[in-house]
């Protein structure tokens, strides 16, 4: 009896170790689980669970990386073991820094959530192991600004959970995940310098919501597409990492999860087409492609309750920092093979090689299968009309062609590099603030290239994001030409080179032009009455140095 007594008692001491192990302190409760997940949290409350966290564990590094439109400190929690201060010490760790944003539309709020409780549970809980390997960096709350204009029915196809949430916009009133080539926000230029730039994440993985297609996952994802980029990035996520994932979150937690996209029910019922987003650059995780690192998106289902979306979002963060952490090693030398690739065609094939600047979405070679969707049942109305009216009951559909891919429709010669004239500083300027590498020649310059002669210069007549979109039409023409002593040198034989490729071309489908950045030039050049040469050449080696 007496040694039935003691194994009892050891069980229950063993018990409550393992409780008061993880027990949290009252300070680092959240917002839903205070409110029984009606409410998210406000700037307030993620700036004071960050301050109570640091307090309570050594491995976590809180620091400022900008100010909001409105002035608010944008912060950025590094955790590391052994603690990490400063990219420079990141980088001699040898480790990978894994980067999670939340929060980049005020209204899109679970993702803001699960930053947080990830946190508490890596420093203070059982997930501490994921710190063996890689350093992750947490943005919980980008879009400080928008996040706290909260009010009742700003996400309707979140159905009132939680009751209240931020604006999609920034203190601007710009849409920060379409900010990503014009960088006109002070959130998106601190993301790019002080996150992307200087701790040069491997992985970026963007946590947002849905905006309301009744299909039947609790969160859908997808890769950074990138397809003017190196294709290794892409390939390792999308073929190897996602399916994984998905598979693994299916038998663990009985959670569907898929690609991204939307279906229309206007299109044809039962459904034929399910569509992603667009490729462009504008789009943070698309960027990432550009850059040699890889990028998932992360999108909760609307119409799931909040604790639902928090679940969902929490166990796919924490697969992905799993799968990371197991591999980093192999996702660094992925990244380091992109790069390698993007410099090498450079050097090898520059004047040689083809790259696609415009793109269409085209479905991609397999079918989707099984796909999980809510029924949707036909009704005759009293006009004679027929509606479409949405069911509680799921249904699978197989042959469901996934508008996941892209083709190139317009084309361009990769060149060494371009030129740029002293007097377009602030072109310059704009690549230099994206981490480009550019110099000034200290010496006139002869170069061998071609130019690109503008035809047809168009503008949209309705405003996207504060700007009337622009497009170009014409040809290359060859050309030798002389860069003046202080002009802008960009030798594309650098990291970036297909980042920068896509932002100076003239036809591209989201470059510099399309933003309006020579729009002043070509009026003053009369371009609707004259063909105009686009001030930006391309060259393809150096012919001569000449001495002013």
């Amino acid at each position: 009896m007496k040694k039935w007594l003691l194994i009892l008692l050891l069980a229950v001491s063993i018990k409550s170790s393992a409780q008061s192990k993880y027990a949290f302190p009252e300070s680092l409760k959240i917002t839903p689980e205070k409110s029984n997940f009606e409410k998210t949290s406000t700037y307030a409350d993620v700036t004071q669970f960050l301050a109570s966290i640091s307090t309570l564990s050594n491995q976590i590094y809180i620091t400022s990386v900008g100010k909001s439109t409105l002035g608010k400190d944008m912060p950025l929690a590094i955790l590391a073991n052994p603690a990490i201060t400063s990219p420079e010490e990141a980088k001699r760790s040898g480790k990978p820094v894994i980067y999670i944003q939340a929060n980049i539309h005020g209204g899109e709020v679970e993702g803001k959530e699960v930053a947080l409780m990830l946190m508490r549970d890596i420093l203070l809980g059982d997930k501490n192991y994921l710190l063996d390997h890689q350093i992750i960096i947490f943005m919980p709350i980008y879009n400080i600004d928008g996040n706290d204009k909260m009010a009742k029915g700003l996400r309707p196809s979140q159905e009132n959970s939680p009751l209240e949430t931020g604006e999609r916009e920034n203190g601007q009133g710009l849409d920060l995940n379409r900010d990503g080539v014009k960088m006109e926000a002070p959130e998106t230029k601190a993301l790019i310098e002080n996150v992307f730039t200087k701790w040069d994440p491997q992985m970026t993985v963007d946590l947002h919501t849905t905006n309301g297609t009744w299909h039947g996952y609790a969160l859908t994802w997808a890769p950074g597409y990138l397809y003017a980029g190196q294709p290794e990035t892409y390939a390792y996520t999308n073929n190897t990492i996602l399916p994984y994932i998905t598979q693994q979150l299916k038998e663990k937690n009985d959670l569907n999860i898929g690609p991204f996209g939307d279906f229309y029910t206007k299109e044809k019922w039962p459904l034929t087409n399910f569509y992603t987003y667009n490729h462009h650059p504008r789009y943070i995780i698309n960027q990432m492609g550009l850059r040699n690192r890889q990028s998932i998106l992360s999108e909760s289902f609307a119409h799931e309750r909040f604790y639902q979306r928090i679940n969902s979002t929490y166990q796919f963060v924490f697969a992905i920092l799993a799968y990371c952490n197991k591999n980093a090693t192999t996702i660094q030398q992925v990244n380091m093979q992109a790069e390698k690739a993007a410099i090498d065609l450079v050097l090898q094939q520059a004047g040689k090689v083809k790259k696609g600047v415009r793109y269409k979405m085209v479905p991609t070679n397999a079918p989707l299968k099984n796909f999980r969707t809510y029924e949707y049942t036909k009704f005759i109305q009293s006009d004679g009309k027929e509606q479409l009216v949405k069911t509680g009951k799921i249904v699978y559909h197989d042959s469901i062609s996934y508008y996941g891919a892209f083709k190139d429709t317009v084309q361009s010669t990769l060149p060494r590099g371009y030129i740029i004239p002293a007097a377009f500083k602030n072109i310059a300027d704009q690549l230099i603030k994206h981490g480009a590498q550019v110099t000034q020649l200290d010496q006139n310059t002869v170069f061998n290239g071609e130019s690109f002669w503008v035809q047809q210069f168009t503008k949209s007549s309705r405003k996207f994001e504060g700007h009337f979109m622009a497009s170009a039409e014409g040809n290359y023409q060859p050309i030798t030409y002389t860069a003046q002593k202080g002009d802008y040198l960009i030798d594309l034989a650098q990291p970036l080179a297909n980042l920068i490729f896509y932002l100076l071309e003239p036809q591209s489908d989201d470059g510099l032009l399309c933003w309006n950045f020579f729009d002043t030039f070509f009026e003053k050049e009369k371009v609707n009455e004259q063909s105009v040469q686009y001030p930006i050449i391309k060259y393809f080696n150096i012919k001569t140095k000449r001495k002013k």
